[in-house]
């Protein structure tokens, strides 16, 4: 009997602590913002810049080029371009770096780089780089450049295994910076042309903001490296890279979860004639469906863009479409993209101010992960985007309310119960 107590109580120590990291990761921290915001001006108000500048700590400075990218065709032939051209230094952040040809392509790029005596860092969160082939981390590390994976699993970061780093940042000389949706992986290839190439966006960009990029990197690198980046090498003088005005918001765990969120439901309060959403992952919180279904009421045009079947997270559709319901009763066009897998992140409101980054509107980036976005105000841009927006549109299938209602009971039930891990989505 003795002994079986003893072998008891190892077990329920151990339990107990798998229990509390469990709960610890699992339960996020409650929303900041758990009432949707009032509509009181529009996106073209100077109210909602000057607030949106207060909010999040300084000058939607102007002066800046951003070029878009889009599909893999485009995207990384222009990142391993500006790699090449580098000559002081290059800082690289991304989720997900998989093993394949793009990836060998990165590795060799960064370690040609490194070999040439330019200072190269990368860091790679540790889940999103999991399917990540050792000989791709020797390549370049065997060449100097500095690799490293955010957050490793330890005992003593088992209280934050469920925050992760979603950022994707390249900043090549402190002066030109590319951020989107994109990962290294050949699902990216192409250019959407079926279900092997993913459909993406991606962005170049030059001016003020590409230091914001710079100091978002440089935040997540002094965790995990304890190395801070200082001086004009990384945070050089920025020339004008165009007219457009621009701002960088980031968010982190867990202080900082409130930034993407309240960015996000700010930008649809202020929406007075149409919302354009196209997100890889959308499983907005009751707040920010609040927040949609109170435009609506007001007369705002909605679409949005999802992925249709051809999706990486089957899990993640399901439970978005458990909460379609009010949304389509509403007039709200939800739209499926049918030739691959749809992984944009992207909001445009109202023709005039465009948010993209690595944040979609769903609880894990808006609760659990750093991410880090690019607000664009300017309707010339906005205008490219929109028509890019409406090509993918072409290419989309839109679900009625009655196709909604009339899923399979079957379809129903496993949707309501993907509906309950929309914390963990």
């Amino acid at each position: 009997m003795k002994r079986l107590l003893d072998i008891r109580l190892p077990i329920g120590v151990v339990l107990g602590f798998v229990l509390l990291v469990l709960t610890l990761n699992l339960i996020p921290e409650q929303h900041a913002v758990r009432q949707r915001i009032p509509h009181t001006y529009g996106i073209s108000d100077p109210q909602f810049l000057e607030t949106m500048e207060a909010v999040y700590g300084g000058e939607v400075r102007r002066g800046h080029g951003v070029e878009t990218l889009v599909n893999g065709d485009e995207i990384f032939p222009a990142m391993l371009g500006a790699i090449r051209e580098a000559r002081s230094s290059v800082n690289f952040e991304t989720y997900i770096y998989w093993s394949g040809e793009i990836a060998l392509r990165f590795a060799n790029t960064l370690a040609d780089k490194a070999r040439e005596g330019v200072p190269v860092r990368v860091l790679v969160d540790w889940v999103g780089s999991i399917p990540f082939d050792q000989r791709l981390i020797d390549i370049m590390q065997q060449a100097g450049v500095s690799f490293h994976r955010f957050r490793p699993l330890h005992w003593y970061t088992l209280d934050r295994v469920n925050n992760r780093t979603h950022r994707k940042l390249l900043i090549v000389d402190g002066s030109v910076g590319f951020t989107g949706g994109v990962g290294i992986g050949d699902e990216w290839l192409g250019d959407a042309r079926n279900a092997d190439e993913w459909r993406d966006t991606h962005y170049r960009v030059t001016g003020p903001a590409v230091s914001a990029m710079q100091a978002a990197f440089a935040d997540n690198w002094l965790e995990a490296t304890g190395e801070v980046l200082q001086g004009s090498k990384f945070y050089p003088a920025q020339d004008e890279g165009g007219s457009l005005g621009a701002q960088v918001v980031i968010s982190w765990q867990p202080e900082g979860s409130v930034s993407m969120h309240q960015m996000m439901l700010m930008a649809l309060a202020a929406a007075e004639r149409h919302i354009r959403i196209g997100m890889a992952y959308f499983v907005p919180d009751d707040v920010a469906l609040a927040q949609l279904l109170a435009a609506r009421a007001r007369g705002v045009e909605i679409d949005i863009i999802v992925p249709s079947e051809n999706t990486d997270v089957p899990i993640v559709r399901k439970s978005s479409r458990y909460f379609w319901g009010d949304l389509l009763r509403s007039g709200v066009r939800i739209h499926e993209f049918q030739p691959t897998m749809y992984h944009p992140k992207l909001v445009i409101v109202d023709d005039a101010w465009v948010t993209m980054g690595s944040a979609n509107l769903d609880e894990r980036s808006l609760r659990l992960n750093d991410e880090a976005n690019l607000n664009i105000y300017g309707e010339e841009f906005a205008a490219e985007q929109i028509a890019i927006f409406q090509d993918d549109l072409k290419r989309s299938r839109q679900i009625s309310l009655q196709e909604w209602q009339s899923r399979p009971l079957s379809e129903k039930f496993t949707d309501w119960i993907a509906s309950w891990m929309r914390a963990q989505l």
